[in-house]
């Protein structure tokens, strides 16, 4: 706007008008002068750069465009044409046009910041990094410039230098929240939430109604865990900001994790209301109500996120264990498989498609592809200077088994340590503090170690491996499980105590009861697990004695079983698994849903039915009712969804057989 005016009152008037915020009086003069003086290239040039201010972004473009095709020299004129198409999303237009008004005035700082800005919006942050540092080396002292180099450093994958960026920014104007936000949001992405949280505090106590520092405040709140003061962070965002669909959609997440499920819903669904097209707020709704088992409304939420951004792996991956939970396992793999072309190391998708092939049986495959588990999210990672043994011969070198996953995991797979061992090496097995003792005297175990918290380890090893990555190397196959059992023998001296303890003489047939999973994972926790009440099917069995083997919050249940039901509670007297292992020596079987009970039941050759949901876990594969991995065990599926009622029925009639049978014998 820098212009030598002509000596014209009424452009001297409507310039004063201008000034002053008149914008409509202004705009009467200017085209009045137009009317009379068409080429007047001042006036040309502040009817422009006012519809710009206005908001009237093709006339000022049509105006701009005519003042620089008037004085092609005018470099003002080409850096305000630039912001004009800038302001129109015209980036490669106004990206021409900001150059040009550089290279008429090499100072020009203004245009080198307004071409960094656009470089930003056409994603160059490179480039438009380039450009910020020629404009401070014009102008060190100006805030918004080191904040927005702050802002392309952080797209352009440079957090650390784009902390000192905004650094400085905020030391040339210490009091804008903005960039406090900034620094936040940097400090976050480098793990630094303190930090983070403090920058976001500071925004906020210089402008209150920051919307966007409350919403960024309850990330890095729910970042720490902090849930209830996330919730209300967001609240606070909401509030400043109704329409603000990001904080409505980050409220969901939180809302979730505090397993408010269906205040989650609905805050996503008015996240979705606000922006009809936001594929991450129905991505997460379908998250919520998969988690509520409600797979055919989490389906169609999961399909409209893919609809919007076909691109969205992650959508692609759960809309496969939607597919899955409702047994459409080739659609489910198809998911799995579109969602890795998509992203190819997205480690979930590759473990669920592992566990895909495992439930089919094919092992070979699914082996191989399982190793991706050790890359997913929340997956406990270790490293060791000791490389990853590939099964190769041991040659007395001592290998260390290091546990992994849950108990029954580790009760499964300790079978493979024999086959370890035969490779000519010395075994430690790191393990689960409640299976010690149980496991002490397993066969394939040389030494035996607990399992540290802070996972330091103080033996000494030349190689490494994961328990569940051992059927993998070793290159087995469903026919090449080792299956005999027992595998596991309880302690002779505690199946001794609990003899006496039990009665062995009483000539009832006696079964251990085990209903719930462990709690430690929600979600498979209540996919597996059923209550006790369920078991009154069989209570009226004749000559029938019950135990119960449960351990954990679920063993309670116990205190409001039905009359019918005379089960004895064994909870506070089995100290570890040693302990359950002697009990069940002592039946004469066990009925357990997919726990941990089951698998021990199995390994030391107990007859045992486990009962399964409608889609198993992978072990349990399909249309099956016996095991590969356990000759002893019977597996009693669901045929359709939750239906537990069949499956007891179907207990219920074989047990009455099995009594009789155990009776006469």
């Amino acid at each position: 706007m820098t212009k030598l005016l002509n000596n014209n009152t009424e452009l001297q008037e409507a310039l004063k008008l201008h000034q002053g915020g008149d914008l409509a009086g202004a705009s009467i003069l200017y085209n009045k002068i137009l009317d009379e003086q068409p080429d007047n290239i001042e006036t040309i040039s502040l009817l422009g750069t006012l519809n710009l201010q206005a908001g009237n972004l093709d006339a000022a473009c049509v105006l701009l465009k005519k003042s620089t095709e008037l004085k092609p020299d005018n470099a003002i004129a080409h850096g305000n044409l630039g912001s004009a198409l800038h302001a129109s999303g015209r980036f490669e237009e106004a990206m021409y046009s900001h150059k040009r008004a550089i290279e008429l005035k090499p100072d020009y700082v203004e245009a080198y910041y307004n071409l960094g800005s656009t470089l930003q919006a056409l994603n160059l942050p490179d480039e438009a990094i380039v450009i910020y540092k020629l404009a401070i080396d014009l102008n060190p002292d100006d805030a918004e410039i080191h904040n927005n180099l702050g802002n392309a450093l952080r797209k352009s994958g440079k957090p650390d230098e784009a902390l000192n960026s905004y650094r400085k920014a905020s030391m040339l104007r210490p009091h804008d929240a903005e960039i406090y936000c900034n620094l936040g949001a940097v400090s976050q992405g480098l793990g630094n939430l303190d930090k983070a949280i403090l920058n976001y505090k500071r925004a906020i106590s210089l402008m209150p109604d920051n919307a966007k520092a409350h919403n960024n405040l309850g990330t890095a709140l729910k970042k720490q865990f902090r849930l209830e003061e996330a919730v209300k962070s967001y609240n606070r965002a909401i509030e400043l900001s109704p329409d603000y669909a990001e904080a409505y959609n980050n409220l969901g997440n939180t809302l979730q994790s505090l397993n408010r499920l269906d205040e989650a819903i609905t805050s996503y669904r008015t996240a979705i209301t606000i922006k009809p097209h936001f594929a991450e707020a129905h991505y997460n709704c379908g998250n919520a109500r998969k988690e509520q088992k409600k797979f055919e409304e989490a389906f169609v939420s999961f399909k409209r996120a893919i609809t919007i951004k076909p691109d969205y792996a992650e959508a692609h991956n759960n809309l496969g264990i939607t597919f899955q939970e409702r047994g459409e396992f080739v659609e489910a793999a198809a998911c799995y498989s579109r969602a890795i072309e998509l992203k190819p190391d997205y480690a979930d998708a590759h473990f669920n498609r592992s566990l895909m092939s495992l439930l089919k049986g094919r092992f070979k495959n699914g082996w191989q592809e399982y190793e991706w588990r050790l890359h997913t999210q929340g997956y406990a990672h270790r490293t060791f200077q000791q490389p990853v043994w590939d099964g190769s011969s041991l040659n007395g070198k001592t290998i260390l088994i290091h546990t992994e996953q849950g108990m029954g995991d580790n009760i499964q797979f300790v079978r493979y340590l024999p086959m370890v061992q035969a490779r000519g090496g010395r075994v430690i097995f790191e393990c689960l503090p409640a299976l010690v003792h149980l496991l002490k005297n397993c066969a394939g175990i040389d030494a035996i170690i607990l399992k540290d918290p802070s996972g330091k380890l103080s033996e000494q090893f030349d190689v490494h491996s994961h328990l569940l990555s051992i059927p993998s190397i070793l290159d087995t196959g469903a026919d090449t499980i080792p299956s005999s059992v027992p595998y596991i023998t309880p302690d002779s001296m505690r199946v001794m105590k609990w003899r006496d303890r039990l009665g062995v003489h009483d000539k009832s047939t006696k079964i251990g009861l085990a209903w719930a999973s462990s709690p430690d994972n929600k979600e498979l926790c209540h996919k597996k697990s059923c209550k006790l009440n369920y078991f009154e099917a069989i209570s009226g069995i004749p000559d029938l004695s019950f135990y119960s083997l449960q351990k954990g919050p679920a063993s309670a249940e116990i205190h409001n079983a039905p009359k019918s039901m005379k089960i004895i509670n064994l909870d506070n007297e089995l100290n570890d698994f040693a302990d359950t292992a002697a009990v069940i020596a002592n039946l004469d079987a066990v009925i357990s849903v997919d726990t941990s009970v089951a698998h021990l039941a199995g390994a030391i050759g107990k007859p045992v039915w486990t009962l399964l949901p409608f889609v198993p876990d992978w072990r349990w594969q399909l249309e099956r009712d016996d095991s590969p991995w356990y000759p002893s065990m019977r597996l009693f599926r669901q045929t359709k969804l939750y239906d537990w009622d069949g499956v007891f029925e179907r207990v219920a009639k074989s047990l009455s057989g099995f009594s009789v049978c155990n009776a006469n014998s």
